[in-house]
């Protein structure tokens, strides 16, 4: 991690004594960025999570930092090449407890902040959730895997003394026996437990064949609310959780909710009179607005509260008088803080609430409250990652900026904000153009088009480590928020319902057209990039048109018959993206699968995913590589070693996801005559 006083007195000298060059790969392990900003209960002072990367082991790091609220005394709590994360205030605004994977193994600890000194808390065979404060300070409720070994029904005779088998067979009988980024799943569910805060051993509060979500303390400090799916059969229902409470003395669990759809994210208000919580009642579609509403500490007389807004709510926290909550929504690609009154009504108190996601730019973004209204949170924008952002009463400010000593004496491509109208139906779609640094408009430009995933996510104002290099390289980059996209409303987000790839599909060549028509683009030099539902675009794209000279096609969904089989989630995808199973249906599922439309492929096409991703496992991507190949189509796989769904998580993958992206589009980009 670079050192505070050189990134905040010494990056303007640097920056003006080298001259300013492009964002290069290897600038990738050079950002910084805050996370998780967790203001004191007073208000006066913010502990953030400070991420950085090591270039020497290839792995991601963070520390805790501390900053008054006026931005003085900006200093580090913790240090060291490990991962510090996840503080939380005591009530009394004295210690914090954070985890951290110093030791080799991810536990809890607690630090003193008027003398600096700490304990490690827990020593646990398994990484404790999220700690959460019981009201008088004196415990700390989480949440837990407890393994549950429970025998396989295969039984193998002895092994002659000293002979070397191979391992048992092993017993699958679960529907949900692998996940992305977990890979396959041990037997044990998530329990709840509460651990005195002067440390010892852990007590177990639940118990039984579920998992059970993070908890929240009731005020009286007696009980704790939390939302899981706790019906027989449960995970044939992935949308179907309740709120409920659990009592700490004898484990007595009560249902606070009924209703066919999931309830989540509970929050007791200050006077313990109110509980505040996230749902909707499920229609069984593809995008459903997340609703908010409050209820009794009973569950009685629950009231929709955000009836009024057509946004997902998101991160609710109470206000001090119990009169609203403070919560977070995505509004046309911009992420905002704002205040909802029990009335519904809406005061919006920050924007650019972001910058978590470097690699493309997803929303994503945090922010807590304290008990005078002063606010903290991670503010991203496009010329930089999360930087700290805090504010009172509506008025905001930047406290921190955490990349200057790069972005000193680096030209980044400028980002600007386009809409324009669908060739289907004039439905109007956001997007965003960024051009090469030093661009000039006289000249013609090579395009990329980069699809975002989801397909129910959005792209925004953000910082995009892709697409700025991207741009470095010298090409017009194009992102949008086609239909399907979230932040729009439900009817737009919902657009694709059983249909997708679809609408979305005019949305995005609709884009480059408008774009072509700005008079900067090469025609001749189109290339078209996406992952996960990006993928699922860009090979349908390419199976519906000729007009791009490659593809890459990142981490794709080719043939749905066969992905919502074997995804990790198998009880998800068939029952809200598609009007059945695939066996009672299957020319639906043909109909929108790329596969169908491989004998049209003459663009050159990449694969490219990761080995160990289990959410569009690479069999998708092998099978649509052996159909282009027996179609004798230019093409190539590209398999990430180690890499689940999320390639980015390591930094040399991400360089090595844009070198191969690169390499591609640059082998086929049709090259300028040379002047004699």
């Amino acid at each position: 991690m670079r050192p505070i006083l050189f990134h905040l007195v010494l990056s303007c000298t640097i920056a003006s004594a080298q001259p300013a060059t492009k964002f290069e790969l290897l600038d990738v392990f050079d950002l910084e960025y805050v996370s998780d900003p967790r203001i004191s209960p007073d208000g006066s002072r913010i502990i953030y999570v400070r991420n950085f990367k090591d270039i020497m082991t290839d792995q991601n790091f963070s520390n805790l930092w501390i900053v008054n609220f006026d931005g003085s005394m900006h200093r580090p709590l913790t240090t060291g090449n490990h991962k510090d994360f996840a503080p939380r205030w005591s009530n009394d605004g004295k210690k914090i407890v954070y985890k951290s994977g110093r030791d080799g193994k991810v536990q809890a600890y607690l630090k003193w902040l008027d003398s600096g000194a700490e304990t490690k808390l827990t020593n646990t065979p398994e990484t404790p959730g999220d700690l959460l404060w019981s009201p008088d300070d004196r415990f700390l409720a989480f949440s837990m895997f407890v393994p549950q070994s429970k025998g396989s029904p295969i039984k193998l005779p002895a092994k002659p003394e000293g002979a070397k088998w191979n391992d048992p067979p092993k017993y699958i009988d679960k529907l949900n026996y692998r996940a992305d980024g977990q890979g396959y799943l041990k037997e044990g569910h998530t329990q709840l437990f509460v651990l005195s805060a002067d440390g010892g051993t852990p007590r177990q509060v639940t118990k039984g064949d579920f998992d059970h979500g993070t908890p929240v303390w009731t005020k009286d400090g007696r009980s704790l609310i939390f939302s899981a799916n706790l019906r027989e059969g449960g995970e044939y229902e992935p949308r179907n959780s309740e709120v409920y409470r659990v009592f700490t003395t004898d484990g007595k669990i009560e249902v606070l909710t009924h209703r066919k759809g999931p309830d989540f994210s509970p929050r007791i208000s200050p006077s313990g009179d109110r509980i505040a919580y996230l749902g909707f009642d499920d229609r069984f579609q593809g995008y459903q607005i997340t609703e908010l509403y409050v209820m009794n500490p009973d569950g009685s007389e629950s009231q929709l509260i955000s009836g009024g807004l057509d946004r997902d709510v998101q991160n609710i926290q109470w206000s001090k008088d119990g009169k609203g909550l403070y919560f977070q929504y995505d509004d046309q690609g911009d992420t905002k803080l704002a205040w909802m009154s029990l009335g519904g009504k809406v005061t919006v108190l920050a924007s650019q609430v972001g910058g978590l996601s470097l690699g493309r730019p997803y929303d994503g973004g945090t922010f807590t409250v304290a008990i005078n209204g002063r606010y903290a949170y991670t503010l991203g924008a496009t010329d930089h990652p999360a930087d700290l952002g805090v504010g009172e009463k509506g008025s905001s400010r930047r406290l921190t900026r955490l990349n200057d000593d790069l972005f000193g004496h680096k030209k980044l491509g400028e980002v600007e904000e386009v809409w324009y109208e669908s060739s289907h139906d004039k439905t109007r779609i956001q997007g965003w153009v960024v051009k090469p640094p030093d661009f000039d408009p006289g000249k013609k430009y090579p395009l990329i088009l980069e699809i975002h995933g989801g397909p129910f996510a959005n792209y925004g104002s953000r910082f995009s480590s892709e697409v700025q290099l991207y741009a470095a390289r010298g090409y017009v980059v194009l992102y949008t928020n086609p239909r399907g996209s979230t932040s729009y409303g439900e009817k737009f987000g919902n657009a694709i319902h059983h249909s997708y790839p679809g609408y979305d599909y005019d949305d995005l060549m609709s884009g480059v057209d408008a774009l072509i028509a700005k008079g900067y683009i090469d025609e001749n030099n189109l290339f078209v990039t996406g992952g996960s539902g990006g993928g699922v675009l860009t090979s349908w794209i390419v199976g519906k048109t000729d007009r791009f000279r490659a593809a890459v096609v990142a981490k794709p969904v080719i043939n749905w018959y066969s992905f919502v089989l074997y995804a990790d989630g198998p009880a998800f995808f068939y029952r809200y993206w598609f009007p059945g199973l695939p066996w009672e249906n299957p020319q639906n599922y043909l109909d929108r699968s790329p596969i169908s439309l491989v004998g049209n492929v003459k663009t050159p096409t990449m694969l490219l995913t990761g080995e160990e991703d289990y959410r569009t496992p690479i069999a998708e991507s092998e099978q649509y590589y052996a159909a282009l190949k027996l179609q004798k189509v230019e093409s190539a796989l590209v398999r990430i070693p180690g890499a689940s769904h999320g390639i980015a998580a390591r930094p040399s993958n991400l360089i090595g996801k844009l070198a191969a992206v690169l390499s591609w589009f640059e082998k086929y980009k049709q090259k300028e005559p040379e002047v004699e």
